[in-house]
């Protein structure tokens, strides 16, 4: 179960095996299946890192939309949602390193989420992601975020299948693998329903190919993987 009162705190939740194991090793070989050099994108990928283009498949398509992960993003958007995009990334030995950054929701804040679903187990040794938990909204006052400072930061741990679902404002970033083992994942964008309009202005650029027009209600759910705290 997830804790409503923490998530919206933290605004962050690594949910453990999410994704069924019976469909792991498809998914690595869809992903491997997907990878393109960087300069076969439309726009060319940051170099230290394999990008998988995946958004049609079928399973993953299914990821994307597994319950208990719409419930969550729902419970963060607190509204109508779409999904966005879906990207395979992977970060190469050596490669991976970035600074600690905000993604910035596109209209108001809490109006964007993101998801990393893991298809490899992840640690420091591989570049897993690193984050600073509640830091989505600051707070009225205080000092901009040093985005240099890392002392608040906590790098994620986990198995192949889990998933890390996180607002778009909370910092975060990923870490050099150093090891060079596989460390595949995709990378999940879920919009407000109003931001569709703008959504498709970039979507070409974007390499989006899959249908957005799907809409996900956070009352369709029933929260059956969150609860109030008493």
């Amino acid at each position: 179960m997830v804790d409503r009162e923490q998530l919206h705190r933290d605004s962050y939740v690594l949910l453990r095996r999410a994704i069924p194991v019976e469909w792991l090793d498809e998914l690595r070989a869809t992903f491997d299946a997907g990878v393109k050099p960087s300069h076969q994108w439309s726009v060319p990928r940051t170099a230290g890192w394999r990008h998988s283009l995946v958004d049609l498949d079928t399973k993953i398509q299914a990821v994307c939309r597994l319950p208990k992960m719409l419930d969550v993003v729902g419970e963060l958007i607190g509204e109508r949602f779409f999904l966005s995009q879906v990207e395979g990334r992977e970060p190469l030995a050596g490669g991976g390193h970035q600074r600690l950054h905000r993604d910035s929701s596109a209209h108001r804040t809490g109006d964007t989420v993101s998801a990393l679903a893991y298809f490899d187990n992840f640690g420091p040794e591989t570049g897993a992601t690193r984050i600073v938990p509640g830091s989505h909204r600051p707070v009225e006052g205080d000092p901009p975020f040093d985005f240099n400072d890392e002392s608040q930061s906590v790098q994620l741990s986990g198995s192949a299948g889990d998933i890390l679902v996180f607002d778009a404002d909370l910092v975060h970033a990923g870490s050099v693998n150093s090891t060079g083992a596989r460390r595949r994942s995709i990378l999940i964008g879920y919009f407000a329903e109003l931001l569709h309009a703008s959504h498709l202005e970039t979507a070409k650029l974007r390499d989006i190919r899959m249908d957005t027009t799907g809409r996900f209600d956070p009352l369709d759910f029933a929260l059956t993987t969150v609860k109030e705290i008493d």
